[in-house]
Formats: structure tokens, C-alpha cells, sequence
């Protein structure tokens, strides 16, 4: 099966982390654009060069498509552009063409665009580093009492709606396309919500028009990628803290048991009882709130006793946002990681984590059914993971003040060969990098 896929941009988790999976199976072939095409923290997509590029291939099965990044040259990009309706209208009219001779299926999304509570104008207009805390506030006040008070300027307030109005139009083309056949799945994704905001709104707009949303935003063509492969598999959940499955994870406007729902749903899996199920998703939620380490926002860590299912699973510890727990870590090493184990993420939002999670286990699942599995490919995939989400994001990004390749590499030698063991892996780590330049992503290559 030949899949063209998008990244959202070059970030490791959007470009690497696609490869990484579709490698454990050997009947999946992933065709994705040169990396230098893709957009960065401040610079955006070559979007005609990525043009050039889809209309060279001549054959795909399924097409997984980020359409914010044609539109805008990325997801960050789709908030800073200062480019008109109309100027945006006619690229997308252009990847129409394109797409239409391609003759394969095509699943999309396109996001609504975010509202960032926080005055860090890193991934903002440049007004954010001034405004972000006031105009989240106006905007949540709008939607939940009809006004707001919060004091913004007349043409910054101004020029944020009118770049808010120009994508929810643009989202509205698109709506049009999935009437007329174009794509096979087209969703919506609401990217770090909260319960009320015009981007809550803009969302409901678009499902009373007929359109699909999802919480979420850089897991989606995951998401989107486990939909495109393989017969549909049965799910069966358990959350570790089942009496706390209402509760709303950070950045996201559903409970974590509706976040699991959704992610199941649109990648291709039905839910089922415990002994049914091909695979038992193990939830690793949170009590009372969600923690996040790099913020310090403490939470309570796992502290009961837990035992590995008897069958296939795979953990989504989404107890604490951005990086794994580490008391669970610990227990889930402790017990083994047996022929049952299938995965394991704890990357950045709740929604991030499952959708990631979700689709290696899809793919997984299909490689298996086929007798085409790569074991070497899986225990790379857990290594990247468990080096990222854990190694780095709960433990050793908090000791680091700034990217720094040198000292980054000595503190994660201590990680690196425990894995080793855990893993039953002989891999070398062959480089780490600071993509964005900015302690947020690492990136981890393994041989």
C-alpha cells in the first residue's frame, strides 16, 4: 500500500515519527516530501515546491493531507499569515487540480484556528507577547456570557478576528470539497481549547454545516494514517483512574473518556469488552487535574499497584501533559515489557498522546494480521518514544536551561541503558538535535 503523506511541518513528532511507525510493517510504503519543503518554527512550507512534488508522484492509494499546510505553509503559519481570502483561496483552488488526478483517497483536516492562554507570542502574531492573555479572555467571556470587558486595542482586536473570519471561510471551501466527493474523511481539529471560545463557536458552526471536528492537531494525520491502513481492530479501555474519566485534560474541551472515543473512532477502531478486544488500551489518567512537569503544575503520580493485561495492550500515560510519569514508568519497567507489550506514548497533549499511540498500534495490528511485522522497527519506534517522553520530557529537560547538544547527550546516557535492558535492544543513539532550536522537541536518531 502506497501512502503520500503530508507532515504538518518539520518538527520530529510530525515528520520522523510517521517513518517510524509505517517501518514496522513491510507491506506499507510511506512517500513523504523532502524535509528542506517543509515549514519550521519561523519559516513556513515551499509550498509551490511541494506542488512540484505531489504532482510528480504517479500513484498513491491514500493521500493523508494537513491542508493548513498548503493553505498557509503550516500550522503556525495558518495564525501569522497576513496573506488575503482571496490569495489563500486561489492556492487551495490549485491543490484541487492536483489532487483530483491523483485519483486516490484522500483524508484531510484543517484546523480551527487556536487561542493560546499565555502572553508567548513564539508561535503568535507579534501582539501576542502583549495581548494572548487578554484576547483568551475575550474570547472565552464572549461565548459564555455574550461580552467581554477585556481592554484591547481597537486594530489588534481588529486584525485578530479578521484573520479568525478569513480561515473559518476558507474551512467552509473545504466543507463544500467533502460535498462533492473530494475526500474520503475531512475533520476539523480544535487545537488547545478550552470549554468556551470563539474557536469553540467557529467548531459548532461547522458541525451545524455538516462538518466533523476532533480535539486535537499534530497527532491528526496520525490519526488519519491508522484510518488509511488495514481492517478495523477492537479496543478495549481501561483507565487507571476510571472513577476520574469525566475529568478534562489541559489544552483540550472533552473529558479524557471522550478524547479516547473520538481518537478510536477516527482511526478505524471499535470498541469492545475486555475479553473481545484484539488490544486493551491503558489509560494512565489523572486525579482531580492534569500535571505538567515543565510548568511546574503537580499532579498525584500512579501510586497503586499495577499488573500488565494478560493480552495484547499498549499505554497512553497521559497523567501529567508533556512527558511521561515517572512512578508509572518505573512499575511498567519493573513488570517487563513481554511479547504483549504493543506501545507506549506520553507525548505533549492527551489527544497528541492517543492519536500517536492509536495508529502504531493500527499499524501494528495490520503488519501482524499480514505476517509482515518488523520486530527491529517496533523496539526503535519504543526507544524514540521512551526517550523522548520520558528520558527527556519528565526528567532531563528540567535540568537544562538551554538547548545544549553536549550536555543534553551526557544526561540521557543513564536512560539510554536502562532502555537497553528494558528493550532487550542493542541500539546506539546516533544523534540529538534541537530542531526548533528551543527546549520544547528533541530529536532523537536511533540506529
Amino acid at each position: 500500500m502506497k501512502i503520500l503523506f503530508l507532515p504538518i511541518d518539520n518538527r520530529p513528532v510530525c515528520y520522523q515519527l510517521p517513518k517510524l511507525i509505517t517501518d514496522m510493517h513491510e507491506d506499507l510504503e510511506l512517500i513523504i516530501p523532502p524535509r528542506n519543503l517543509m515549514g519550521s518554527l519561523y519559516k513556513q512550507a515551499d509550498v509551490d515546491g511541494l506542488f512540484n512534488w505531489i504532482s510528480s508522484v504517479k500513484q498513491a492509494d491514500s493521500v493523508i493531507l494537513p491542508l493548513d499546510t498548503i493553505a498557509y505553509g503550516g500550522l503556525i503559519p495558518s495564525r501569522r499569515s497576513p496573506e488575503s481570502f482571496e490569495e489563500i483561496k486561489l492556492r487551495i483552488e490549485k491543490l484541487k487540480q492536483i489532487l483530483m488526478k491523483l485519483h486516490a483517497k484522500i483524508y484531510a483536516f484543517s484546523s480551527v484556528m487556536r487561542i493560546s492562554n499565555n502572553n508567548i507570542n513564539q508561535e503568535e502574531k507579534e501582539y501576542w507577547n502583549l495581548y494572548g492573555e487578554k484576547i483568551f479572555r475575550y474570547s472565552y467571556e464572549c461565548h459564555k456570557f455574550g461580552k467581554s470587558d477585556a481592554d484591547i486595542p481597537p486594530n489588534i482586536l481588529n486584525d485578530y478576528l479578521s484573520t479568525r473570519r478569513r480561515n473559518f471561510e476558507i474551512n467552509k471551501i473545504y466543507l463544500e470539497w467533502q460535498k462533492q466527493g473530494l475526500f474520503d474523511t475531512l475533520i476539523f481539529s480544535k487545537d488547545d481549547c478550552a470549554q468556551y471560545g470563539v474557536n469553540v463557536q467557529e467548531a459548532l458552526e461547522l458541525e451545524a454545516l455538516g462538518g466533523v471536528t476532533k480535539t486535537g492537531a499534530d497527532e491528526i494525520p496520525l490519526t488519519l494514517l491508522a484510518r488509511a491502513v488495514g481492517r478495523e481492530i477492537s479496543v478495549h479501555t481501561v483507565f487507571l483512574e476510571p472513577e476520574c474519566k469525566n475529568l478534562i485534560s489541559n489544552y483540550e474541551d472533552v473529558s479524557i473518556e471522550k478524547s479516547v472515543a473520538g481518537q478510536l473512532e477516527l482511526a478505524g477502531c471499535r470498541v469492545a469488552d475486555k475479553d473481545s478486544a484484539d488490544f486493551i488500551l491503558v489509560v494512565n489518567n489523572f486525579r482531580d487535574h492534569q500535571g505538567e512537569i515543565v510548568m511546574k503544575r503537580l499532579t498525584e503520580p500512579f501510586d497503586k499497584v499495577w499488573f500488565p493485561p494478560k493480552k495484547s495492550y499498549a499505554v497512553a500515560d497521559v497523567r501529567f501533559a508533556n512527558g511521561a510519569d515517572n512512578s508509572f514508568v518505573k512499575q511498567l519497567f519493573e513488570k517487563g515489557l513481554d511479547d504483549n507489550f504493543c506501545g507506549y506514548a506520553a507525548w505533549n497533549t492527551s489527544a497528541n498522546t492517543l492519536g500517536s499511540l492509536i495508529c502504531a498500534v493500527k499499524v501494528l495490528a495490520d503488519a501482524k494480521n499480514l505476517n509482515k511485522f518488523n520486530s527491529a522497527a517496533f523496539k526503535k519506534l519504543q526507544a524514540v518514544r521512551f526517550l523522548d517522553d520520558w528520558a527527556y520530557q519528565a526528567n532531563v529537560r528540567q535540568k537544562l536551561v538551554k538547548p545544549d547538544i553536549l550536555e543534553l547527550s551526557a544526561k540521557m546516557k543513564g536512560f539510554e541503558n536502562q532502555l537497553k535492558t528494558v528493550l532487550a535492544a542493542d541500539f546506539s543513539v546516533e544523534y540529538y538535535s534541537f530542531p526548533w532550536n528551543r527546549l520544547f522537541e528533541v530529536e532523537v536518531g536511533i540506529n
